[in-house]
């Protein structure tokens, strides 16, 4: 089969010039982390603010972990047309609920423990999801810069191989997402610590975005893409 351009979300943005860099190097979706206990979180409010300088067809996603009914619905008002992201112990019910589309979160253990992860299943109890979007498990449900072990699952299975409803996560950069891409053949890839700022010292600046790491990912998505579409 023909491979088909992989779509881009860089999540985790909290300014207007963070969402500015991610549009003007290319990104298909943005996401904003509506979890209080992530150092990348916005109020409803405050997404609502960023997800208005979104040009057309680029999607803005809204990331919930286990939250109420009530903090969901601030979260949709304040950006009508945002795609849902659940990152935490949703039931499909709890998706289904909300009466949106959404992507559900499978958060993947790191190391031989992944293979134990019974991602078919998942997919299936999970149908009802635009995407699947495959993370690493951590504490702190997501961004933690770790990736799994993209050999644990059979990629050639019918219900993952050429899926329109994988997206690849967790501890993606621009030197390794040609190879999770090559693995997975996703439909997208997401990234947030991949692309963040780096203090002196080399730690993370969680939730301030680098504008050349934003277009080195997406220029490595690119070559990606032409490679698979075009092998030598």
């Amino acid at each position: 089969m023909k491979h088909s351009r992989t779509r881009i979300k860089i999540c985790g943005l909290t300014r207007e010039a963070d969402v500015d860099a991610a549009v003007h190097a290319g990104a298909d979706a943005m996401g904003f982390v509506l979890y209080p206990h992530s150092p990348r979180f916005v109020s409803p409010e405050r997404a609502g603010e960023l997800a208005r300088r979104l040009p057309a067809f680029v999607t803005p996603v809204l990331l919930f972990v286990n939250a109420s009914v009530e903090f969901i619905a601030q979260g949709t008002e304040a950006v009508p047309n945002a795609l849902l992201q659940f990152h935490g112990d949703e039931t499909p019910a709890d998706c289904l609920a909300t009466g949106r589309p959404f992507l559900r979160a499978a958060r993947i253990p790191t190391g031989a423990a992944g293979a134990g992860f019974d991602l078919l299943k998942y997919a299936l109890d999970f149908a009802a999801a635009q995407a699947v979007l495959l993370d690493a498990h951590i504490e702190g449900f997501g961004g933690g810069g770790q990736s799994f072990d993209w050999t644990a699952f059979p990629w050639s299975h019918p219900q993952l191989n050429a899926s329109s409803r994988l997206v690849l996560s967790g501890g993606l950069d621009a030197a390794n997402v040609a190879d999770g891409i090559a693995q997975v053949r996703p439909w997208a890839v997401d990234v947030s610590s991949g692309v963040e700022a780096r203090a002196p010292d080399g730690a993370l600046i969680k939730g301030i975005k680098d504008a050349d790491r934003m277009n080195a990912f997406v220029a490595a998505v690119r070559a990606a893409d032409g490679q698979l579409s075009h092998p030598s």
